[in-house]
C-alpha cells in the first residue's frame, strides 16, 4: 500500500506514519520540513498555505491519504482536489467538535453540524473557530472524494507524542509527588482515543476503502478519572497521594475544567458531549482500544525518552494548574 500523509511529524500524523511503516507499506510525508521526518519514509516539502505550496504533489499516485489539518479549510480544498485523480482513499481527521452544540446524549454521526464551509480561507481564532474550520474541511474531502473520503470524527486524543499536554501534565504533576488534586467524582466516566489506535483504525478502514463519517473514540466509560489518575501514579512509581474533591469547590475556586485540569470536565452538558460519545458505527468497522494502563506507561515512557519538556503547539495555551492554587485548595479540606 502506498500510504501520504500531509502532516506526518507530529502527535497523530506521526502515529499514522509509524504504524504505516510499521506495516510495510511505502509511506510518504509532506510538510514544510521544520520538524525532522520519521526514518523509513520519503519527504516531499512544502508549505500548503503558500502560493504553489502543492507543487511537491503533483505527481505520484497513492492508495490511502491521511490528512491531519486544523487550520483553513481552503488548505483541505486544495489538497483534496489535487489528489483526487490519483488517490483511492482521502482521510480527513476530523473532530467531534464539528457537531452542533449541546449535542443530545446517545446522538450518532447523523446529528446536526456546524456551519462550514470548504472555500473558507481565514479563520479569526484557532480556539473559538476550531469546529467552523473542521466542518468546513470535512466538506472540502467529501467535495474532492465523494464516498471515497473517510473523515475520522476523534474524541480526546492521548498518548506518546501528545504536543498538547494533557496527559504529559499529569503524568509530571503526580511524578512529583505529595499530595495532588484530584478533581472528582473519582467514578467519572472517560472516553479517549489513543492516537495510535486512530491510526490503526483509519488506515485499516481506508485500506478496505470504507467511506462516510465516524465518531472515533473509546466506548463509554473505557477508563475512569481514577483509572487515569491512578494509572499516572503507577507508572510513575510515585509517592504522590491523589486528594479527591468535589467539582463544586474547584469550580469555586475559578479553576477552568479541561484547561486548568486537563481531560476533567465535571457532570453536566459539556461532560455528556465529551466523554458520552455514540460510538457504534466505529466499533461495528473494526474500532478498538488499549487499555488506559497501556497508554499511560507508553506516554511516560516517550516523556522520559525526550530531552527536556514535552513539545508544545504554539497554537494552543498551556495546560494545567497553577501550584498555588491546587495548595490552596487542598489546604482547604480537599
Amino acid at each position: 500500500m502506498r500510504l501520504l500523509v500531509l502532516g506526518g511529524t507530529e502527535f497523530v500524523g506521526r502515529a499514522v506514519v509509524e504504524e504505516g511503516v510499521a506495516r510495510g507499506w511505502k509511506v510518504t510525508v509532506f510538510n514544510r520540513g521544520t520538524h525532522e521526518a520519521p526514518d523509513g519514509v520519503t519527504a516531499l516539502r512544502g508549505d500548503r498555505g503558500a502560493p504553489d505550496g502543492l507543487e511537491a504533489l503533483r505527481h505520484g499516485e497513492w492508495d490511502v491519504v491521511v490528512d491531519t489539518w486544523s487550520w483553513a479549510p481552503t488548505a483541505v480544498r486544495d489538497a483534496a482536489e489535487l489528489l483526487a485523480p490519483r488517490a483511492a482513499s482521502y482521510v480527513y481527521v476530523s473532530s467531534r467538535s464539528v457537531y452542533e452544540y449541546p449535542v443530545p446524549v446517545g446522538a450518532d454521526e447523523s446529528a446536526p453540524l456546524v456551519e462550514g464551509s470548504p472555500d473558507d480561507a481565514e479563520y479569526r481564532d484557532r480556539i473559538a473557530d476550531y469546529a467552523r474550520v473542521k466542518a468546513g474541511g470535512e466538506l472540502a474531502a467529501v467535495r474532492a472524494f465523494g464516498d471515497r473520503a473517510l473523515l475520522a470524527r476523534a474524541g480526546l486524543i492521548l498518548g506518546p507524542y501528545e504536543n498538547i499536554g494533557r496527559l504529559p501534565w499529569w503524568l509530571n504533576r503526580i511524578a512529583r509527588g505529595g499530595d495532588v488534586l484530584a478533581p472528582g467524582p473519582a467514578e467519572l466516566k472517560l472516553q479517549f482515543i489513543d492516537a495510535r489506535d486512530l491510526a490503526i483504525w483509519m488506515l485499516d478502514a481506508a485500506a478496505r476503502q470504507v467511506g462516510g463519517a465516524f465518531n472515533v473514540t473509546s466506548p463509554v466509560g473505557h477508563t475512569t478519572m481514577r483509572g487515569l489518575l491512578e494509572a499516572c501514579v503507577r507508572v510513575t512509581g510515585s509517592s504522590a497521594r491523589l486528594r479527591w474533591a468535589e467539582p463544586d469547590p474547584i469550580l469555586a475556586a475559578g479553576v477552568q475544567p479541561w484547561q486548568d485540569l486537563p481531560v476533567w470536565v465535571p457532570p453536566g452538558e459539556l461532560y455528556e458531549f465529551l466523554h458520552r460519545t455514540n460510538v457504534d458505527k466505529a466499533l461495528g468497522e473494526g474500532l478498538r482500544c488499549r487499555p488506559v494502563e497501556e497508554t499511560v506507561a507508553d506516554t511516560w515512557a516517550w516523556l522520559r525518552s525526550i530531552p527536556g519538556d514535552a513539545p508544545q503547539r504554539a497554537d494552543r495555551p498551556a495546560v494545567g494548574l497553577d501550584p498555588k492554587v491546587e495548595e490552596s485548595l487542598l489546604s482547604g479540606g480537599a
